[in-house]
């Protein structure tokens, strides 16, 4: 998938509790960035959402994902959005990592402020 260095994009993914007892889990959302112009860290915690499910219940969970989450300050120190590839990572922890999405910012660099978005926006609802 790719978008525009301007621009969100939505991640959904159903969660199924297969057990036999009601329970919880947190649907972790990290992004990694292999090709930034500076060093960045492997994994960066952008997003999370707590599931409470049922015995045999699922629940859809989306992201609402902007480009701005992959902000970071640039070697003249402003604060940019590269273009570039990127990989959205799902799952439990940053070591448990499910389903990973590649994704590529097309555009150009583009600078941001303290009015970038922060987090990823999580909704999550009975399927």
């Amino acid at each position: 998938a790719s978008m525009t260095t301007d621009a969100a994009t939505t991640v959904t993914l159903t969660v199924t509790n297969a057990g036999a007892l009601a329970g919880a889990d947190v649907v972790q959302l990290y992004l990694h960035d292999p090709v930034a112009s500076v060093v960045r860290p492997v994994n960066r915690l952008i997003g999370y959402a707590r599931v409470e499910l049922d015995a045999g219940a699922s629940a859809r969970v989306e992201f609402t994902v902007h480009a701005d989450l992959s902000a970071f300050t640039g070697r003249d120190g402003d604060r940019i959005v590269e273009p570039g590839a990127l990989e959205l990572r799902l799952g439990h922890s940053s070591a448990l990592v499910a389903a990973p999405l590649n994704l590529r910012l097309t555009g150009p660099l583009r600078t941001v402020d303290h009015t970038r978005a922060l987090v990823a926006a999580a909704t999550v609802a009975p399927r």
